[in-house]
């Protein structure tokens, strides 16, 4: 299976199109499947005195509230549409994160995208879950800062966007008769993938825990991925050999930029390099049978050790056998059966003994 790389631009373009162009022919170059900005209103998404996170506050005005941060990061709706022609022209795909209900039908009514990307941070925000799920073909849900129980209530509340009636009256026991379905679970299925994810920027390496792709592919039975926070590229290829099937990582032109997700952004060789690196891991994945590779079966007579006459041996005299190289004669599996029997014929010490 191909991992889809979702290169997360973000808010990493400063307000500037001119940077988010950059962007994108950055994420097309190293070969990325598609290229992620973010889409919101800062009246929707932040109240006027919401504080800052400690990392925001370490790469942007300390005393500037998180309100105005965001709003100086907005994208409207014609620079959406200039974003979307410009990666049609590099040939990349575009996607964008939702972070209200006007934003998301932006994308959905208006520039027609049925794949939404879910942020963590809205995995409890039941009513847009609600929203998403009348309106995405496919969901992108990532999981960051939450329980397993958490992201399975959220479960909940899609399914019950997929199998409901538009006039049944939403409730957590509705939603939780909507996720026991058989209609529900099958849904989930189609249409839901789950990326794991550690919301801090950069991410502990000790606080990623990988392994939990694996409880929730288990306990959910639904497509993993996940979405990186950590600095370089070894944790994102360590998840898609793990089973990965959506890896994202934010990237930047230049991580000295201003701005709060820059210092935790790959550049543009990096992501390059990643991507690269996540392909040689798709191919060396396999099959998984266990059977010589087409390149090894010359090297088995060679690597392969056969039984030989451990001195020089008359005829009917008791064969006194060793193992070596090569490969090509009597396997070392006789060694019990043959060890001590009468010779057939005359062998000179490290001839191979005939089968």
């Amino acid at each position: 299976m191909t991992t889809f790389v979702i290169a997360e631009a973000g808010v990493n373009h400063n307000g500037s199109l001119d940077l988010a162009f950059q962007l994108i022919e950055a994420a097309a170059e190293a070969g990325a499947d598609v290229v992620k900005f973010q889409t919101f209103r800062a009246e929707n998404l932040v109240a006027k005195h919401a504080p800052k996170a400690a990392y925001q506050k370490c790469t942007t005005d300390p005393d500037e509230n998180q309100f105005n941060m965001i709003r100086k990061l907005e994208l409207d709706k014609q620079q959406h549409g200039y974003l979307i022609n410009h990666c049609h022209k590099c040939g990349i795909a575009f996607m964008s994160t939702p972070f209200d209900c006007d934003s998301l039908r932006l994308l959905t009514d208006y520039f027609k995208f049925d794949t939404i990307k879910v942020s963590s941070g809205d995995l409890t925000n039941a009513p847009f879950l609600l929203e998403i799920a009348g309106v995405a073909a496919q969901v992108i849900l990532s999981t960051g800062m939450s329980t397993l129980g958490e992201v399975e209530a959220a479960l909940g509340v899609l399914a019950f966007g997929f199998v409901a009636p538009k006039d049944a009256v939403p409730s957590p026991e509705a939603f939780v008769q909507a996720y026991t379905s058989k209609e529900g679970q099958a849904l989930l299925r189609q249409r839901v993938t789950l990326l794991h994810c550690t919301t801090e920027y950069p991410a502990p390496i000790i606080e990623v825990n990988l392994r939990a792709m694996d409880t929730m592919a288990q306990a959910f039975g639904l497509r993993v991925g996940y979405s990186d926070h950590t600095q370089g590229i070894h944790i994102p290829i360590a998840a898609v050999a793990r089973g990965a099937t959506i890896i994202e990582k934010h990237f930047t032109l230049d991580r000295t930029l201003p701005g709060p997700d820059h210092q935790a952004s790959l550049e543009p060789a990096e992501l390059a390099e990643m991507v690269c690196a996540i392909r040689d891991v798709e191919r060396c994945l396999g099959d998984g049978i266990k059977r010589p590779a087409p390149s090894e079966w010359k090297n088995r007579p060679i690597a392969r050790k056969s039984l030989v006459a451990a001195r020089a041996t008359q005829r009917c005299d008791p064969l006194v056998l060793v193992c070596k190289r090569p490969g090509n004669g009597c396997t070392p599996f006789r060694y019990w059966e043959l060890q001590g029997t009468a010779a057939g014929r005359h062998y000179e010490r490290d001839e191979l003994i005939d089968a």
